[in-house]
This record gives C-alpha cells, sequence and structure tokens, in this order.
C-alpha cells in the first residue's frame, strides 16, 4: 500500500506542476513556495519507495514522515491555513501512515503536530489580513473544526490499529504456544519412540527366552520317543522290529530337525516348503509316534477315508501341527481317555479338507478357549509349556489359507477343526 502511495506521490505532483506551467495559468503569490515544497516531496516519495524495495522499510517511513511534518509546518508557515484548505486530505492520509506504518505513539505526535501547524497557519492569516477570514474567531473556529475533524480520524486509527495490534499479539502468543507445544510433541513422540525400542528389544528378549524353554520342552518329547525306539530295538530280537524302531528313531530325528526349523522362522521369517501330498499316508505315518507321545492309557483312533486326501502343506510342519495338538491332549488326559484324527472331504463347505483333532480330557473354559491361540498364553506350570505351539499352529493354518477353530466345554473334552484348501491329486 505505502509503495502505491509513494508512487502516485512521486509522479502526479510533478505531472500537476507541469501541467500548470504549460498551460499558462496566471502564478499565485506564495506558489513558488509550494511548488519547491511539492517537488521536494515527490522527489523523497521516490527516494522513500526506493528504500522500501530494499528492504529499508521503517528507515523510509520515518524519514519520510519527518520531511512530511516539516514540509507540513512550512507550508503553513508560508502560505497560512486558508490556503492549504484542499491539503487536509493528504494530511489526513499521512496520519493515517503514521499509525499503520509506525505506532500509535508515532499517530498521536503527528497529530499534534498538525493541529501546531494550523495554529501557525491561522497566526500567519491573521498577521496578513486575509480578508476571507480577517477575525481571529473566523480563524480560531475553522481551525478547531478541522482539528476535531482530524482528531475523529486520529481515534478511528488508534482504536482500530491497537485492536488489530492486540489480535496480532494474541496471535503471536497462540503460535508461540503451538510451536512449543509441537516441540514437546516432538519430544514426547521421540521418547515414546525410545521406550518403545526398549519394551520391543526386552519383548523380543524374553520370546526368545520362552521359545529355547519351548524348544526343549519339545525336545524331551522327541527325545522321549528316540529313547524308546531305541529301547524297542535293543529289546527285539526279530530285525524286521528292530527295523521299525530305527524307523522310529529316524522319524523322530526328523521331527526334532523341524523343531530346529521352527525357531529359525521364529528368528528369520524363513519361508516354508509347501509340496502336494496325501494328508491320509501322513497321518498314517505318524501311528507309532504319536503312540509314543501318549501315555499307555489314551487310547487313539483314526478316521481315515480310503481314497488320498491331497494338500498342498509343508509336511514337516504338517506332522508338528498335529504333534502340537496331540501334546495339548495328553496334558489334558492325564487319567487317560481317548485321542481321535478325523479326516474327510469337505464339498459342502466349498472344497476344503477337514481335519478334526478331538480328545476327551478336562476340556476348557470359555475364557481359557478365546485365549488359546494367543502367543505365550499358557495355563500349564511354569517349565512344562510356552504357550507357542497352538499360536505356531494357527499361523501354519493361516499362512495355508485355512482357518482353525476349537470347540471345549469344561469336563467335555475339546476338538481342534481345522480346515485346509483341497488340492489336486499330485501324479
Amino acid at each position: 500500500m505505502l509503495q502505491i502511495v509513494l508512487l502516485l506521490l512521486g509522479s502526479l505532483p510533478p505531472l500537476a506542476w507541469a501541467y500548470r506551467l504549460i498551460t499558462g495559468i496566471p502564478w499565485r503569490p506564495g506558489e513558488t513556495l509550494s511548488l519547491c515544497l511539492s517537488l521536494a516531496l515527490s522527489a523523497l516519495a521516490i527516494f522513500s519507495f526506493v528504500l522500501i524495495r530494499r528492504g529499508r522499510l521503517q528507515w523510509a517511513v520515518r524519514q519520510l514522515m519527518a520531511v512530511v511534518a516539516l514540509v507540513v509546518m512550512l507550508s503553513y508557515l508560508g502560505n497560512g491555513f486558508d490556503a492549504n484548505r484542499f491539503e487536509h486530505p493528504v494530511q489526513v492520509m499521512w496520519l493515517v501512515i503514521a499509525g499503520l506504518m509506525i505506532g500509535r505513539r508515532a499517530l498521536w505526535l503527528m497529530y499534534a503536530w498538525t493541529v501546531l501547524a494550523f495554529a501557525v497557519g491561522v497566526w500567519r492569516d491573521v498577521g496578513a489580513k486575509v480578508p476571507a477570514a480577517s477575525s481571529v474567531a473566523n480563524f480560531g473556529v475553522d481551525a478547531a473544526i478541522s482539528a476535531t475533524i482530524f482528531l475523529f480520524v486520529a481515534i478511528v486509527v488508534d482504536r482500530s490499529m491497537s485492536a488489530l495490534r492486540e489480535s496480532l499479539d494474541a496471535a503471536n502468543r497462540r503460535g508461540s504456544e503451538l510451536a512449543e507445544a509441537n516441540r514437546r510433541l516432538q519430544d514426547e513422540i521421540a521418547e515414546r519412540e525410545r521406550v518403545q525400542s526398549q519394551l520391543i528389544h526386552a519383548q523380543k528378549v524374553e520370546a526368545v527366552g520362552r521359545l529355547a524353554s519351548g524348544v526343549a520342552h519339545d525336545f524331551n518329547h522327541l527325545l522321549g520317543l528316540i529313547l524308546g525306539y531305541a529301547e524297542r530295538g535293543q529289546r527285539s530280537s526279530d530285525s524286521a522290529e528292530a527295523q521299525k524302531a530305527l524307523s522310529g528313531v529316524e522319524s523322530a530325528a526328523r521331527r526334532a530337525s523341524a523343531i530346529s526349523q521352527k525357531l529359525l522362522n521364529f528368528s528369520r521369517q524363513d519361508l516354508a516348503r509347501a509340496e502336494t501330498f496325501d494328508a491320509c499316508a501322513a497321518l498314517l505315518d505318524m501311528r507309532m509316534p504319536l503312540r509314543q507321545l501318549f501315555d499307555p492309557a489314551v487310547e487313539i483312533d483314526f478316521d481315515l477315508p480310503e481314497r488320498p486326501v491331497p494338500i498342498h502343506f509343508d509336511r514337516v510342519h504338517f506332522e508338528l501341527m498335529v504333534l502340537n495338538i496331540a501334546a495339548n491332549a495328553d496334558h489334558a488326559m492325564p487319567d487317560g481317555g481317548s485321542f481321535t484324527i478325523a479326516l474327510r472331504h469337505a464339498e459342502e463347505e466349498g472344497a476344503l479338507v477337514a481335519l478334526d483333532l478331538s480328545d476327551t480330557g478336562h476340556g476348557m473354559g470359555e475364557d481359557v478357549r478365546a485365549r488359546v491361540f494367543e502367543p505365550f498364553f499358557t495355563t500349564k506350570p511354569s517349565g512344562q509349556g510356552t504357550g507357542l505351539g497352538l499360536a505356531v499352529v494357527r499361523d501354519l493354518v493361516v499362512n495355508a489359507e485355512g482357518r482353525i477353530e476349537v470347540e471345549s466345554r469344561v469336563g467335555e473334552g475339546t476338538v481342534f477343526r481345522i480346515r485346509l484348501p483341497q488340492r489336486a491329486e499330485a501324479a
């Protein structure tokens, strides 16, 4: 805004004086002083415009207002109050600029200086005995009216700028508060990330400890199988029976390798090696390991179809999945019972393979059943379980695009229902 005013002030008055000279309008007394002051003010306006363009706003405004104040006083001193009536709109503009660009103090100083210039102009007109205002009273009334009008303008500018500055100060304070709040929030986020990183590290350490305990627990089962096969082979004098015992040792060792692979999967997220195989054949191959796993008082039943049931799965993981559920069933039947493995084609459920593993153990309450697949959740005494087995089973089934559900009631046993996608039979 100020730059536009300065450009107009620097260009229009010289053009007006040039028109006056070209047209030959008679020259009035005192106009030479007005011409000099006007051209000087125009030159100062251009200079101030250049200063503002170079980023020196306050210097340009303050020197401009100082020179304007001097020019106004010289104009009233040289030409009187009556000759400067037509300059009042321009002088009001200087009041507004002083209030907008410098501040409240500059506004009221400019107003006081203008009133003083009015008084000097009245004194000049009375001394020169101007006919249009031959009495001191007429001059005094005119000057008082003009001073009152300027007062109204000064009050409006003062209160408006005070309100704007208060709003600006409030906005600045709010911005500072928001910046400080943002800084605190950033610090809190950084602290939370640091604490979360420490918590995750602690959870990893705890998980590795629990997983190591679980791996040791699973290896104890497999070592029991190996020892049982070895003892059977040592007691048998039949080479065929000894061969079966050696096959059992080999099978248990293979499952031990699968457990170590599970540990690698936990730490490195290794991918399973899926293949298409007959689930019936895989379950029949597990007769001996399951017999070794369960207490002799537990009866194991197989309900398998006569025709093959092909699935696409990691076979080692499939056997480990059955062993995990069987191990939980064994703990649920300390006084004996029955464990049933049922496999069938579930065409009514959409070309799925249905694997149901049920026991007649003590069952689970609703609160335990709801959390049975949570990692590290276990109802076993310390040192006898980690709660990772069923969580791993669920992950294996879900990763194969299947689903697993559990049904259980206290005193009535538990059924794990596994549904896997049925695949075309392998050649």
